[in-house]
């Protein structure tokens, strides 16, 4: 399958496709050259409900849970979401702007939405997670940098530090990077400073 196939309108072919209505344009000239990896879970810790679908297309029943509480009204979204056992679901176009990364900065620009793709693992920051959600997320960011010049992949946590905590110390960085095989200058900048390799160097 080439490239052009992968692709419709910035729909990815092997996601299923949910449509959100929180999205708008990317602003003219924006170059989408960053991924964005998040954690998400509803109500945080558990898994494999249709939680995160309905937030992020705007139909959260916000008296199912008292943790509902706290995110009442938001409208919120990302590109993509990979559930624990590796399916994966879009909810926004690519050549679309999603709103998943908040306030943010990155590689000296503000507002990480504007020009980067978001990615949300069903999990809980700092937690673990599972093997087919790294297959996953590799053949799927292979398949983003085929299709648009992506030139660096961060954490929620690296783009609005101190704000969020996403993915957190439960993500394995550098079994993504063996993965992708792509170098260091594509990730965060010491991201793998405290690994066990790095810390016997």
């Amino acid at each position: 399958m080439t490239v052009d196939t992968l692709w419709r309108q910035g729909w990815y072919q092997f996601a299923r496709h949910i449509h959100s209505p929180n999205f708008g344009p990317r602003p003219p000239g924006a170059e989408v050259d960053l991924v964005v990896v998040h954690a998400i879970s509803l109500p945080p810790g558990q898994y494999g409900g249709p939680e995160v679908q309905a937030l992020f297309t705007n139909t959260l029943d916000w008296d199912a849970h008292p943790y509902f509480a706290h995110i009442r009204g938001m409208e919120v979204s990302a590109h993509f979401l990979i559930r624990r056992n590796g399916d994966l679901v879009q909810f926004v176009s690519c050549d679309d702007r999603a709103w998943h990364a908040g306030r943010s900065h990155y590689r000296g620009r503000d507002d990480c939405n504007n020009d980067s793709i978001g990615v949300e693992l069903e999990g809980l920051d700092g937690q673990r997670f599972e093997e087919p959600q790294y297959e996953t997320l590799g053949h799927l960011t292979t398949a983003i940098a085929q299709h648009y010049p992506i030139a660096h992949i961060a954490g929620h946590e690296h783009v609005a530090p101190g704000r969020k905590q996403d993915p957190g110390a439960g993500f394995e960085w550098r079994f993504l990077q063996q993965y992708l095989g792509w170098p260091d200058r594509c990730f965060p900048e010491n991201i793998f400073l405290s690994s066990t390799e790095e810390k016997k160097s």
